[in-house]
């Protein structure tokens, strides 16, 4: 399933030029149809568990030697603390508008965290972190994705109409659009300027991923309490234990890692060549515990919760990119 998503990526890029859904996405998309017309035995459940929680947390630490301060300091401080209060301030609407929607706790916050911070990677890192199970990850990165095609095909049309410079869109696509790739597919319209600060913006936007699953691991006891769902099945997010966890659970250490290797590559302690590979490996193990994820995947659950997910989705991200306009003019960016 791995191999099958990383060649189809591949085909969509000789193809169309670029890709639109990222193997991440594709793997979970071919997990799910394999889970369609075959259950597996439970003698495939450990693998599928190790593959889905283990590798993927391990991929979010990796992601880490990603980030440098000094790539973060040099965007200035008015932009970082105004990327900052975006991201908290949409994740506050957009679990609001979920719950309003009538959308479990888990499931908020997924799409939440998805929408304000790097798409499937956040709802990735902070499923486990949360207890989210294997239809709330599967729905939101279903829906994130498809949502993240529209508005890279969508923005530079509205940056054209709202006549930004340079400097603004790339501003706008680095606090909206969810991946990495997709920032820079977005602003390439805008030419070299739009496309080196979006994905300054990106990059800062990314970071932020630490500290919201750091708060969320602090009230993850109240969340595991939470009994709004049906039983998971195997996945990354098979529903932990009720009550309290102990101390050295409150920070999972995938995030203590992530935070690590950051400020390793700050410090210049990770050699230039061991960061290529480490986000070959990143994104290697990404897809490979989205194919497991998606081989735990229910597609009825998922189909149950589509027309609510898509409404929070959809308008998480209006409100998101009123924000970011906001914050662009307040910023009085050129």
């Amino acid at each position: 399933m791995t191999g099958g998503a990383l060649i189809l990526q591949r085909i969509e890029a000789a193809v169309f030029g670029r890709t639109w859904l990222e193997a991440l996405v594709l793997a979970i998309l071919i997990g799910t149809t394999v889970r369609t017309v075959w259950t597996p035995d439970k003698r495939w459940f450990p693998g599928i568990t190790f593959s889905a929680k283990v590798l993927l947390e391990l991929a979010v630490v990796l992601l880490g030697a990603s980030v440098s301060a000094a790539t973060i300091m040099a965007a200035g401080a008015g932009l970082l603390i105004g990327i900052a209060f975006v991201v908290c301030a949409a994740i506050a609407s957009s679990y609001l508008i979920g719950r309003l929607l009538g959308l479990p706790t888990r499931m908020a916050l997924l799409v939440a965290c998805g929408n304000s911070i790097c798409g499937n990677s956040a709802i990735a890192a902070v499923a486990p972190v949360i207890g989210a199970d294997g239809e709330d990850v599967a729905a939101s990165i279903g829906f994130t994705a498809v949502l993240g095609v529209v508005v890279v095909l969508m923005l530079p049309l509205l940056a054209f109409g709202l006549h930004l410079s340079g400097h603004q869109f790339g501003a706008l696509a680095g606090l909206t659009v969810y991946a990495v790739p997709q920032v820079i597919a977005a602003a390439a319209p805008g030419g070299a300027t739009a496309v080196q600060m979006g994905t300054l913006v990106k990059l800062v936007r990314v970071l932020m991923l630490g500290p919201v699953c750091l708060i969320l691991s602090l009230i993850a006891p109240k969340l595991r309490e939470e009994a709004d769902e049906l039983p998971p099945h195997v996945t990354t997010g098979e529903r932990p234990a009720l009550g309290r966890l102990p101390l050295h659970h409150l920070v999972p250490w995938f995030i203590i890692g992530f935070l690590g290797l950051m400020g390793l590559r700050s410090f210049g302690l990770i050699p230039q060549a061991a960061l290529a590979p480490a986000n070959d490996a990143a994104t290697l193990l990404t897809v490979v515990s989205m194919a497991a994820l998606g081989l735990g995947v229910d597609v009825r659950t998922v189909a149950h919760a589509g027309g609510r997910v898509t409404a929070a989705v959809v308008l998480s991200l209006l409100v998101l990119g009123a924000i970011s306009l906001g914050l662009i003019h307040l910023l009085a960016l050129a």
